[in-house]
């Protein structure tokens, strides 16, 4: 039933065409991708009812293979061009795929200030404390001491956790898991699709090639099994300290909330124009 059901979302929502993916063996992007795909199944959305945004990086190729209208933009900038999208046609459901590096680093400005403006778009953001594509160069994502090609001896900066960023920026919807965390994942995704407003899903995900060879840990099988001794339930987190916190990663719902959103306010801000310059039909 399962096998079956995978070939039915793969021929209705891949371009089979562009297969096979560029992703390497053991990436969890493919995952992260298939949960996305049977959360629109279930939400029941036609395929032109939705746009797919991302910008460079492994992640951010994920709209060339799906066959949905989509955009592949410049590095860190594909909130910019979402920002667009929804302002020009706020009836669409935009999906910004990306990752930590794109949406954290080059594109961080507007990452706090889509969330600031509470633009309505879902981001599945993909974390594998990398620069995938490019090299292997510790993301700002990155925990202390993990390596990379820009830190051969261990990462010594102090790293981004972009979940909480955004909830202290105001977004609507905040989760994150590990790829391992599929069903919670999945229902994450279908709640930030169907929230009005900024809404975040990050995943941990597995990078065998460019982050796990450099981290003594080669294959996808190792990273889940890292990924479940360094991650931490919210419900636990609260009882512990910020000393056992430390090197931790804290997954979960962080904030379900219902703020206006961009598009909506505009809306308002129209309708409070036309009455104070007289323009009113």
């Amino acid at each position: 039933m399962y096998l079956e059901s995978s070939y039915k979302i793969r021929d209705k929502y891949l371009r089979t065409d562009m297969l096979p993916t560029m992703f390497c063996p053991g990436c969890g992007i493919g995952s992260v991708l298939q949960f996305t795909l049977r959360s629109i199944e279930e939400l029941g959305w036609k395929q032109d009812e939705v746009v797919w945004v991302s910008g460079i990086g492994c992640s951010s190729r994920v709209p060339g293979y799906v066959n949905f209208d989509g955009l592949h933009t410049t590095h860190g900038r594909a909130l910019a061009f979402a920002t667009g999208i929804k302002m020009a046609n706020p009836d669409l459901k935009v999906v910004v795929f990306a990752g930590d590096g794109d949406m954290s680093a080059i594109g961080g400005n507007h990452f706090i200030h889509a969330i600031r403006r509470n633009l309505d778009v879902t981001v599945i953001l993909i974390n594998n404390f990398t620069y995938g594509m490019t090299g292997g160069q510790v993301a700002p994502t990155a925990l202390k001491g993990l390596k990379g090609t820009t830190a051969p001896y261990g990462n010594f900066e102090n790293p981004f956790d972009i979940s909480q960023l955004a909830v202290a920026a105001g977004a609507n919807y905040v989760a994150r898991w590990s790829v391992f965390n599929y069903v919670q994942g999945m229902n994450s995704i279908k709640k930030a699709l169907q929230k009005k407003g900024f809404s975040l899903v990050e995943f941990l995900s597995p990078c065998p090639v460019s982050f796990g060879r450099r981290n003594r840990m080669k294959t996808a099988p190792e990273l889940i099994r890292w990924y479940q001794k360094i991650t931490v339930p919210i419900s636990k987190a609260k009882k512990m300290s910020p000393e056992e916190l430390e090197g931790k990663v804290i997954i979960g719902e962080f904030v379900d909330r219902d703020r206006p959103s961009l598009d909506e306010e505009y809306e308002r801000y129209k309708e409070r124009a036309k009455k104070l310059m007289g323009w009113e039909e």
